[in-house]
């Protein structure tokens, strides 16, 4: 590591830190049903909640307006009391975005007129620059999806928004380690595939993990490792929907199949990782990188599996979450470490 790349390195993983806890807020959103509260987009006169009762209950009064109030709440005696619990995780999670740019934006313009860049970290930040503005429009997006017809987002695009944060979070960390480790060891492509093919299939996990929240497909079949009945494939999947794909992508049924499936695909590929890098000698960033893949896996395993036989509590799900971001962080500091 070069060391007038050092500050540079420190503003990178601050950001990283922030969307990992943005993702955090994100999951407790989700989890308590708060994404909806903010019924419209301000990005001035948002940055403060209401100051004053008549403000809350006016607040209160828009929010009326909308289908979560009128098709849901209305039905379970919903108070100002719980629309401000609600109101605050919303406002957090904006919040901490704005925060978000603001801790991108200044320091990066402060090293671009100091012309602290090479070419190459530059256009990557220009990069992470366009990714974080697409992010907080795919926010946007996916909040306007609940406040039409439907009183809840589309899974479709809670899944975009979620799964490109976590890509998001990865090349802010794989920009960051080009600084740390800017010489890397040239090693058999064979581990680096496999890791790639960990790392697709992580992501699509993660797509999944997504469709599984938007639904509530983690509150039925909650059973392991059968769905329910003693039956690995429920035959639900097959009266959700009249196509294969609608099946496996909008049934709640099909889709907690899917990722339930999946997660022994992705414990599957890391364990061939960890087994076959025996047979290569390995630096100790190698070594350590797949060894914590490992055994954030099988946490990862091990959280997913009790948080359905619980049918998803707020702790237990946001914990499925927050070692979901630990394992991506590992697969992209492996996947660079194994890289040339």
């Amino acid at each position: 590591m070069k060391k007038e790349n050092k500050s540079i390195i420190i503003w990178l993983l601050s950001g990283c830190f922030i969307v990992f806890v943005m993702v955090v807020v994100g999951g407790i959103t989700r989890l308590t049903n708060s994404g909806l509260s903010m019924t419209d987009w301000h990005l001035v006169t948002d940055t403060f909640p209401p100051l004053t009762e008549a403000k809350w209950q006016e607040t209160f009064e828009q929010y009326k307006k909308f289908p979560e109030y009128q098709k849901i709440n209305i039905h379970n005696n919903f108070t100002l009391s719980d629309y401000k619990f609600i109101y605050f995780w919303e406002w957090f999670h904006r919040l901490i975005g704005r925060l978000l740019g603001f801790v991108f934006i200044i320091p990066f313009v402060y090293f671009l007129i100091k012309k602290r860049f090479d070419k190459a970290t530059l256009n990557k930040c220009y990069i992470l620059l366009g990714m974080g503005a697409f992010q907080g429009f795919l926010g946007w997006f996916m909040v306007r999806s609940g406040l039409i017809n439907n009183p809840d987002v589309s899974h479709f695009r809670l899944a975009l928004h979620l799964t490109f944060a976590f890509i998001t979070f990865a090349y802010t960390f794989w920009v960051a380690l080009d600084l740390i480790y800017p010489e890397r060891k040239k090693v058999t492509k064979s581990l680096r595939n496999i890791t790639r093919f960990a790392l697709a299939f992580l992501l699509i996990q993660i797509i999944y993990g997504g469709f599984v929240a938007g639904l509530d497909a983690g509150l039925i079949h909650n059973h392991w490792p059968m769905m329910s009945d003693g039956q690995f494939f429920h035959e639900s999947i097959l009266l959700e929907k009249e196509t294969w794909f609608e099946r496996f992508t909008e049934g709640k049924s099909g889709v907690q199949f899917v990722h339930r499936t999946l997660a022994y695909f992705v414990v599957g590929i890391i364990a061939l990782l960890y087994f076959r890098s025996k047979k290569f000698t390995l630096d100790t960033t190698q070594s350590n990188g797949i060894k914590a893949l490992l055994a954030l896996v099988f946490v990862q395993f091990t959280l997913g599996v009790f948080t359905l036989l619980y049918s998803v509590p707020l702790l237990l799900g946001l914990a499925h979450q927050v070692s979901a971001f630990f394992l991506l962080s590992a697969m992209t500091f492996t996947l660079h470490r194994l890289s040339k």
